[in-house]
């Protein structure tokens, strides 16, 4: 797993950035695929997910990430829950030890969050649909409600699709231009007239610093080009496979975490 340095500061926070190596899976979803809404066979998936519990020191009813959908919905995590019953979101954020809260990706952003002096963690699944809704600002948000303060939030942008690799539509720019202006930075012109590259990534870092969160950390490896690494949906469906695996990302407070703050 990757772990960001601004994030490893913080004591017994424990994080990752996993890749798709080390699991149990084999075909398209070789080898650690964490997608419970995958094809995957469900034995091997479970037991992927596990090798990242135990990686964070917990037992594996105790990570949990919810149904994905490209909005902005977040849920405040009280008690794990059962993978079926995972609810509709695209961020989680919590004050409890013993849950390790998670997104998968496979191309879109993941962005994992902690408050470095107060009990509060987040998480965050943003595509290019859920930056433009306001997944960033509705993370934030609910941290703050736990208690935390955005001057006091460490972020990092992990593993996700780079700029040389992301041509879109001249809709999708439009839209994020309408949106905010200052976003023309993030779209470089295509070999195809009228397409674009977008840097959804430094998109996504930009919105946490327009959130008050100081020195997001960005850690700049590419899903699509880096395929011993990280599966990338893009790059599944150049191939013309029907399905890919996705990697997690996740964090928890240990068991020990800000004692003296409490």
């Amino acid at each position: 797993m990757i772990e960001a340095s601004n994030l490893s500061l913080i004591p017994d926070i424990r994080h990752g950035f996993f890749t798709r190596i080390g699991g149990f899976s084999s075909g398209v979803y070789k080898a650690l695929n964490g997608s419970t809404g995958s094809d995957d066979d469900p034995a091997l998936v479970a037991r992927n997910r596990e090798i990242v519990t135990t990686s964070l020191g917990l037992q594996p009813h105790e990570l949990v990430s919810p149904n994905q959908c490209h909005g902005k919905t977040v849920i405040t995590v009280g008690d794990p829950w059962e993978d079926r019953d995972a609810p509709q979101a695209d961020g989680l954020v919590t004050d409890r030890r013993h849950i390790a809260i998670a997104v998968t990706t496979a191309d879109c952003v993941p962005v994992v969050l902690a408050d470095r002096e107060r009990p509060v963690i987040g998480v965050a699944h943003a595509g290019w649909r859920g930056a433009l809704a306001g997944i960033i600002e509705s993370v934030l948000g609910a941290m703050e409600a736990l208690g935390a303060r955005r001057e006091t939030i460490f972020a990092a942008v992990g593993p996700a699709i780079s700029a040389a690799a992301y041509e879109v539509g001249p809709e999708l720019r439009a839209a994020f231009i309408e949106d905010d202006e200052e976003s023309r930075r993030f779209f470089t012109p295509a070999k195809r007239a009228g397409y674009a590259m977008f840097d959804l990534p430094g998109c996504v870092v930009a919105k946490l610093r327009n959130g008050g969160v100081g020195s997001p950390e960005h850690i700049d490896r590419c899903t699509y080009t880096r395929e011993d690494e990280f599966f990338s949906h893009r790059r599944s469906t150049h191939r013309g496979e029907s399905q890919c695996g996705n990697q997690i990302s996740a964090i928890t407070l240990g068991p020990r975490a800000f004692i003296e703050a409490a």
